[in-house]
């Protein structure tokens, strides 16, 4: 019923917003096909789980969810009073959308980590004259949200500094964005440009949560909720054989720039992450994996990913495959 729910809503053109009220099965029914609506399109959920972790209902997508405090089945004087708050939650929605901003310049989506914040900046402000750089958290649900839009005909190309979330999803992290990461890139052919930000780490909890095969591992404590785990030569090989399978289905305009004097600021002389040869590692396996072409160059230089050098090598290339693609 779920996936024959998402072919009824994908084949119609009339939809003004979509509500649904449900406990967890109505809630596991509905959504999929809410996420497979644009941002933007009102999207409602009533559910008795909605007071939990909704991650797995909302994913990347802009689903308001309501706690339906009493179970939904049936009408008492709870639920009467919130299944009509949400009724009329979608109506004003609807009523009132936004009208289409006066802003013209064409959005571009962009990658950052805290570790990468630095390169992520100067090329929105080499860019924020002709773009709307939209920034995403590349905490797995942010990449999910970043190719959301893109798949949603909403980004005229990606900026990708900070792909991480790779490393999430090989080591199983908690900030993974999942198999399909870079499939919208595939699927829209939109310009690309991508880099090897913070490919060093992969992220878990607490201390206490890192997983016990990896106690003996190079950790750094990045907060109380966050350690870093710094990723080994082997496991960087994996990455870039896996990322760079992804580039050469790329069929759009395609850059991908290699930082040679590190990934993010732990990864340069003196910090936790230094490890040539982990990088070395990297770099090496997406040099043998990407097949170049006229629409597909790999680039390597001389500098850390956080140097205004590789930040405007990233801004020039992005130009110059938008002035291609067009």
């Amino acid at each position: 019923m779920a996936e024959a729910f998402q072919r009824f809503i994908l084949s119609r053109r009339d939809i003004g917003g979509l509500i649904s009220a449900g406990g967890s099965g109505g809630t596991a029914l509905a959504t999929p096909a809410m996420r497979r609506l644009p941002v933007g399109l009102p999207k409602v959920m009533v559910s008795t789980v909605a007071s939990g972790n909704v991650k797995d209902y909302v994913g990347p997508s802009d689903i308001c969810m309501m706690y339906s405090v009493t179970d939904v089945q049936g009408i008492n004087r709870i639920s009467e009073q919130v299944l009509s708050n949400a009724a009329h939650a979608l109506a004003g929605m609807i009523a009132h959308a936004r009208k289409p901003s006066a802003e013209t310049k064409p959005a571009i989506g962009l990658t950052m980590f805290g570790v990468t914040t630095p390169a992520v900046q100067m090329v929105a402000r080499a860019l924020e004259d002709r773009f709307d750089c939209l920034v995403f958290h590349a905490t797995g649900t942010g990449g999910q949200s970043m190719e959301k839009l893109a798949e949603s005909g909403l980004l005229a190309g990606v900026i990708d500094v900070t792909t991480t979330e790779v490393c999430d999803h090989l080591m199983e992290g908690v900030f993974s964005a999942g198999e399909d990461r870079f499939g919208a890139i595939i699927r829209s052919r939109l310009p690309y440009v991508g880099s090897c930000g913070a490919l060093d780490m992969v992220n878990f909890g607490p201390m206490e949560t890192v997983p016990e095969r990896y106690k003996g591992r190079n950790l750094y404590r990045h907060n109380p909720q966050v350690t870093l785990m710094r990723t080994t030569p082997a496991e960087n090989e994996r990455m870039g054989v896996w990322i760079g399978e992804r580039l050469n289905r790329m069929e759009g305009p395609v850059r991908f720039l290699i930082p040679e004097g590190g990934v993010s600021l732990l990864d340069q002389p003196g910090g936790a992450f230094w490890d040539p040869a982990a990088d070395a590692a990297l770099f090496k396996a997406l040099q043998a994996t990407v097949r170049p072409g006229p629409h597909r160059r790999l680039i390597r230089l001389p500098y850390n990913v956080n140097d205004p050098a590789f930040a405007e090598a990233l801004a020039k290339n992005f130009l110059e495959i938008v002035k291609e693609a067009r």
